[in-house]
């Protein structure tokens, strides 16, 4: 198994849940040196490449499995990689939350799985939105509020979230009349309940994530709607705010979440929730377990997919255990 982008903050929890669940892998990105110093650390084997290098990516696919791709930002590492895979014949997982590379890549076609947005933003509200829908295929609205207690984002999230406002001349996005629509009204707040512990908050109002492309790209749904804890928004915004701080041994930080899914069909409503620690290292186990049900041809589909057309929602989300703790409807 390779992983591109390894020695990121993500990319990192990546390597460690793979090896926690005994597959050989290989770490791969572009700093040479800093593959070798984690290569060392944890007994892998590193294949430096670069995005430009089509030869080197080639070279660092062949032999493997499966490539889970780290490294943002994804508008500029996803095509490449994930041709690579393509070249290889083998699955392609991963974990951007940038809007428009996530669309660029549901519109390609590929023989072998590929899952983009596999991830805490776009994954796992995906999943869960599948999951409440459970016999319905189509539904009237979505609603997807993240309640973080903070957030304090890596340099990569910085990084990818320049880019995409400069892809997006600064405009906000959001899902509804059944397509991604570019605009320029001011960001809202609203109230939210959450369930316990978080309680009714105040929240940012189409604070737009990728659940607005995974969550359409299968199910008949004309308006997706996400919403943020205004004070994770805040850290975001906060150009001061310090990246995250361990405080365990697996490297999370003290940062907790709830997510909490509403779907309304008709006069029926359904609801799903997950709570979890830290949003980069539970995105670790979605995409490792993405891949080994892929490996292990526990799958719904091929192709590009997201994770609810790929997997069994319900039961995938019940895997994520001790990582994810999941309420679904009965």
């Amino acid at each position: 198994m390779v992983v591109y982008g390894a020695t990121g903050h993500t990319g990192r929890f990546v390597v460690a849940e793979l090896l926690e669940r005994g597959f050989t892998t290989v770490v791969s990105g572009r700093d040479a040196a800093q593959l070798e110093i984690l290569a060392k650390e944890w007994g892998v084997e590193a294949r430096p490449a670069t995005v430009d290098d089509p030869s080197a990516l080639d070279r660092a696919l062949e032999g493997v499995a499966a490539v889970i791709n780290a490294a943002g930002p994804f508008a500029v590492t996803a095509g490449p990689v994930v041709e690579a895979a393509v070249r290889a014949g083998i699955p392609y997982v991963d974990v951007a939350a940038e809007i428009e590379a996530n669309v660029a890549m549901f519109g390609r076609e590929a023989a072998t799985p590929v899952v983009p947005a596999m991830a805490f933003y776009g994954g796992l509200g995906d999943l869960l939105v599948t999951a409440a829908m459970g016999e319905l295929t189509a539904a009237d609205e979505v609603h997807v509020a993240y309640g973080l207690s903070s957030w304090h984002p890596t340099p990569g999230t910085r990084v990818a979230g320049e880019v995409s406002h400069e892809r997006r001349a600064g405009r906000r996005v959001r899902f509804r009349d059944g397509a991604l629509q570019y605009h320029d009204d001011k960001a809202s707040e609203e109230e939210w309940d959450f369930p316990e512990p978080l309680g009714r908050r105040a929240v940012i109002a189409e604070f737009t994530m990728a659940d607005v492309v995974t969550v359409p790209s299968h199910l008949a749904v004309p308006e997706v709607r996400t919403y943020m804890a205004v004070e994770a928004a805040r850290d975001l915004a906060d150009e001061d705010t310090p990246a995250p701080a361990p405080v365990d041994g697996s490297g999370r930080s003290d940062q907790t979440f709830v997510v909490d899914v509403v779907v309304r069909a008709g006069d029926a409503e359904r609801r799903a929730i997950a709570r979890g620690q830290d949003i980069y290292a539970v995105t670790a186990p979605l995409a490792v377990e993405a891949v080994q049900r892929i490996l292990t041809g526990r799958t719904r589909t091929t192709g590009v997919a997201s994770a609810g057309a790929m997997f069994d929602a319900a039961d995938f989300l019940r895997a994520l255990a001790p990582h994810v703790s999941v309420e679904l409807p009965a």
